[in-house]
């Protein structure tokens, strides 16, 4: 992890209404159930929109749809036309957000975490979003599934091995030297030369750190302001709507026009590197397995192909398709979650999982301080990007969250949203990465360690049995978190770009996923992972400030709840 050109996160990558054919799949929004506190506004929603029943029919904001569309569409065509001066200028654009503004993700991160965890503990935790007759659409299991797949799948798939075995070498190494002479790596927490078990603490720490809490906790302020201002307050599900506190009926005009367009670009560019990224592990998988090869041809086909399941997918709906993809994935995770326990270093692993817990909390305060910090290549290489990246990939994860989290307690929705998943990440990167870590120091296998990131994960599985079907089924998982995500991802960009609506038609849906995977295409020709990683740091910057003042709306918003 010592040289972040090779070796960090950021080189790595990393209903229809007049369409009669298509049934709806999701009803509008119910009314509140109970005492709530109604906004009484003159705006309705689908007011600006244009609505057009041709051959196709749709139903489109005018404003957020059209810049939005025009916008993308011109990045599309200029980096496809620039391929060879667009690379130097993306690496440049993301070297210098990282390393200028790295404490300010850090900051903002550690706001959304303690918003949360005083929302969970505060009697504002006692709200139920909806109303407080409202009942929960989803049972449990779905919910926990949805939640987790849309989250960060694709990620966890990647990094699994790759990142808890970069730290632990990292740290194993001691502290190293940058190039400017500063210390790079490791030195707020002194650093394990030569103690492998400290090591392998340190490296699962820094691990969970970045998948962790924080993360969770910016896309549950999203999931939270739209819950809470759409089914309590009775106004859109749009991000605009969050904000009316601040900007009263002025929401409705470019203020608001600004924050949805925000949105749909933090969207577009926060997926675009994580369907990058699972193009490129879905790619070696199979060429590991196959010998497809890698090449640009293979990734753009993989991308096709998987937009083209997403888009059967989007037509079946919310409930027969997301819903029923998210929940075969998560069995074929937990299958293999427990493969990897059993096959793997079981005692190790289930000790080990207490152990990396107590060393998250042991250096959560070290490796969440903002300021002072020498550890240059880790707080930039990794963290900057890892916050800019979870921001840029909220507007969808939150979306989707609110979508599916009606009639849960303020008090329910944070603890599902932010602790079940962070047990889940601690066990998961506890049994991948401190399995290859196993490997390395006790089996003295060097193929893992060696391994390209996007590798590491089937050289992991290769030395446990079954290597064929494991590697199968780990190809298999990459995929179908990609069409969830993608899937997923086109129902909350529609629902932005058509000023709320849920029920807007289906080829809205279809367009937007199509244009998903357009964006994944055109970066990676343009400058590869370095141009997706570019991209959503850069949309996740001004959004961060958009979830900075979200954090107001949402405490003045349930202070004025009745309890």
């Amino acid at each position: 992890m010592s040289d972040p050109t090779t070796s960090s996160p950021v080189s790595a990558q990393d209903a229809v209404e007049g369409a009669e054919d298509i049934v709806p799949d999701i009803e509008p929004i119910p009314e509140p159930e109970g005492a709530t506190e109604i906004i009484e506004t003159d705006y309705e929603i689908g007011q600006d929109n244009l609505e057009k029943s041709w051959t196709l029919s749709f139903d489109i904001h005018q404003v957020v749809f059209t810049w939005s569309a025009l916008a993308i569409t011109a990045f599309i065509i200029l980096t496809l036309a620039l391929q060879a001066e667009i690379e130097p200028a993306f690496t440049g654009l993301r070297d210098w957000l990282t390393g200028t503004l790295d404490w300010f993700f850090l900051l903002a991160g550690n706001i959304f975490l303690v918003l949360c965890l005083a929302l969970i503990v505060s009697p504002l935790g006692r709200i139920r979003l909806g109303g407080p007759d409202a009942v929960p659409d989803y049972g449990y299991v779905g919910w926990f599934s949805m939640l987790f797949a849309a989250g960060m799948g694709i990620g966890l798939m990647f990094f699994g091995v790759s990142e808890p075995l970069s730290h632990y070498s990292t740290a194993f190494g001691g502290i190293t030297m940058g190039e400017d002479g500063v210390r790079a790596d490791w030195a707020p927490l002194g650093g394990a030369e030569g103690d492998a078990e400290a090591a392998r603490r340190l490296g699962l720490a820094a691990t969970i750190f970045h998948w962790g809490l924080h993360p969770w906790a910016i896309y549950a302020v999203v999931a939270l302001a739209l819950s809470l201002f759409s089914y309590n307050k009775g106004l859109p599900l749009t991000l605009r709507s969050a904000f009316y506190p601040i900007f009263g009926e002025r929401v409705w005009g470019w203020p608001g026009h600004v924050i949805d367009i925000l949105a749909v670009f933090a969207t577009i560019f926060g997926l675009a590197t994580s369907l990058g990224i699972g193009a490129q592990q879905a790619s070696a998988g199979l060429d590991y397995l196959f010998g497809l090869g890698t090449s640009n041809t293979m990734l753009i086909a993989l991308i096709i192909f998987i937009t083209a399941i997403a888009i059967a997918s989007i037509v079946r709906g919310l409930d027969g398709g997301v819903k029923v993809l998210s929940e075969v994935n998560m069995a074929l995770a937990a299958a293999l979650l427990l493969f990897i326990i059993l096959a793997g270093p079981t005692l190790e692993i289930l000790t080990g999982f207490f152990a990396s817990l107590g060393a998250y909390g042991q250096y959560l305060p070290a490796l969440s301080m903002p300021f002072g910090r020498e550890d240059t290549n880790f707080v930039q290489g990794w963290t900057a990007f890892y916050w800019a990246w979870w921001i840029s990939w909220s507007p969808f994860v939150g979306m989707f969250i609110a979508r599916v989290s009606r009639g849960r307690t303020v008090r329910e929705f944070l603890f599902a949203v932010l602790i079940v998943p962070t047990l889940l990440s601690v066990l998961w990167m506890t049994a991948l990465g401190g399995t290859a870590i196993t490997q390395v120091v006790e089996l003295g296998v060097t193929a893992v360690q060696d391994a390209a990131l996007e590798l590491k994960l089937f050289e992991m599985l290769a030395q446990l049995p079954l290597t064929g079907i494991t590697s199968l089924v780990g190809i298999v998982l990459v995929l179908v978190f990609f069409i969830t995500s993608s899937d997923s991802g086109s129902l909350v960009i529609d629902t932005i770009a058509a000023g709320g609506k849920i029920n807007a038609p289906v080829v809205q849906r279809v367009f937007w996923a199509i244009v998903e995977g357009l964006v994944a295409v055109a970066l990676l020709l343009g400058g590869g992972l370095v141009a997706l990683q570019a991209m959503a740091v850069s949309t996740g910057l001004p959004f961060t400030l958009v979830l900075l003042a979200a954090c107001y709306a949402i405490v003045r918003g349930l202070m004025n709840e009745p309890r």
